[in-house]
């Protein structure tokens, strides 16, 4: 067995033997070190390859639990974001699965666990229930697939629309900060009289508006569970009355000249440096954009820009201030990892999942699905901002997250249709039959 284990090692991720070598079974003893210690393989395979503050940030953490444990022989893989999914994809097939590996909450942690690649970590977040319990709500609803039953803790959070305004800009043209529907719909009107845009908006690639602004401000008329049983077509459709009416809100944003001329002809990059150099006096756009800022703008241009949530609507069904967006990626555990390689595999789960290090990847201007607190002196001032916004705010559904592709497809070009002149109607048709589909056996 132990020539097999060798040539397993030769041929990793080569062989069906990468199974036996490099997954479940690299936790019984390998050959002893020098100290007479028997050594226990792991592998952890994760997408933070690059040099951004983040990804070095999770790496110091693998490291580390590299050093504290001597007696474990890690591989660990640290693979390009763009090739990720596709590498992944390739041992799953072959049910060759590392250890402990990174993986995207949605349809790809969903698939893994259908596929029984994945085993829960429900009992390291128990043991570890001063941690467990600093979680922002919904943090572990992508990856409870069972009841009782947790299967990753998120090393990110998703937050996409998040309102931002130049406080400068409100402030000399006399407008109020908007915190009801009327008011922003009269701050609309204001800003265009100046010669202003009201919003900043770059929905070149269609899933823009869908992502950041439609999920929010559907939320808000329709409510959560409305949204989810018509995405499971359980009981709610997309043509009911108060989706027509989400969507109206949405056109009535077109009608009133609420966006830049071209809106869908230029990219979300070009919308935020519109926005940043003064020439729109709001902007809802995701958590991304705080980093694309931090990277492209100064601190004189950031520090008259505040953030807040989308105001919200009168007779609504759903909660007001609430962000769309949800669970980031973390970390899971092969369903064929057991004995020791098991136990140390949960352990080096909580070290680079717990809260140091959701500490250390909110200093690296990131948001966290966690409440943790953060040193001033290492965030730029907009992320400090945005990171106590979160981190007090509930957070709804973002709608491609819940949809089928082809569904999320027609909704995205559906809302570039209304932004030039289509029907809300056929929009929400087009959108209940492709979903549909996607709902039929």
């Amino acid at each position: 067995m132990k020539t097999t284990r060798k040539l397993g090692i030769v041929l990793l991720l080569m062989t069906m033997l990468l199974a036996a070598c490099g997954s479940g079974e690299s936790g019984k003893q390998a050959e002893g070190s020098a100290d007479g210690q028997e050594k226990v393989k792991m592998t952890i395979w994760h997408n933070f390859a690059g040099d951004d503050l983040r990804a070095k940030s999770v790496r110091s953490f693998i490291e580390q639990f590299a050093k504290d444990h001597p007696e474990v022989e890690l591989d660990a893989q640290a693979i390009p974001p763009d090739g990720y999914r596709q590498r992944l994809s390739t041992v799953a097939a072959a049910n060759e699965m590392p250890d402990v590996f990174f993986v995207y909450a949605g349809s790809q942690s969903s698939e893994l666990y259908q596929a029984k690649l994945l085993q829960p970590i429900t009992e390291v977040l128990d043991a570890h229930s001063d941690w467990k319990d600093k979680f922002l709500p919904g943090a572990f609803e992508p990856y409870e697939f069972e009841q009782g039953q947790i299967y990753s803790a998120p090393l990110g959070m998703s937050a996409t629309s998040i309102l931002y305004y130049n406080k400068a800009l409100f402030e000399k043209n006399n407008v109020k900060v908007p915190t009801t529907w009327d008011e922003m719909m009269t701050a609309v009107t204001a800003f265009n009289a100046k010669g202003i845009t009201p919003i900043a908006l770059g929905n070149k690639a269609p899933w823009v508006a869908q992502s950041t602004i439609l999920g929010s401000l559907a939320d808000r008329v329709t409510g959560t569970e409305w949204f989810k049983n018509a995405a499971a077509q359980k009981g709610a459709k997309f043509t009911d009355p108060e989706f027509i009416q989400a969507l109206g809100h949405f056109k009535e944003l077109v009608d009133h000249k609420a966006f830049q001329d071209g809106a869908n002809s230029i990219d979300n990059t070009q919308a935020e440096q519109y926005f940043i150099q003064g020439n729109a006096a709001m902007m809802i756009s995701g958590a991304w954009t705080l980093t694309n800022l931090a990277a492209s703008s100064t601190e004189d241009q950031m520090k008259d820009i505040e953030v807040t949530v989308l105001p919200p609507i009168p007779g609504g069904k759903g909660k007001a201030g609430t962000i769309s967006g949800g669970a980031g990626g973390g970390l899971a555990l092969s369903s064929r990892t057991e004995g020791k390689a098991r136990e140390l595999a949960l352990e080096l789960i909580y070290a680079v999942s717990g809260p140091d290090a959701q500490k250390a990847i909110a200093e690296s201007n990131s948001m966290v699905m966690y409440d943790t607190d953060i040193d001033k002196s290492k965030v730029t001032s907009l992320y400090y901002k945005a990171f106590n916004l979160v981190k007090s705010t509930e957070v709804t559904p973002v709608y491609d997250a819940y949809l089928s592709a082809e569904a999320a497809e027609v909704i995205n070009n559906g809302l570039q249709e209304i932004m030039m002149g289509g029907s809300v109607e056929g929009v929400a048709q087009k959108l209940q039959d492709a979903q549909a589909r996607s709902a039929t056996p």
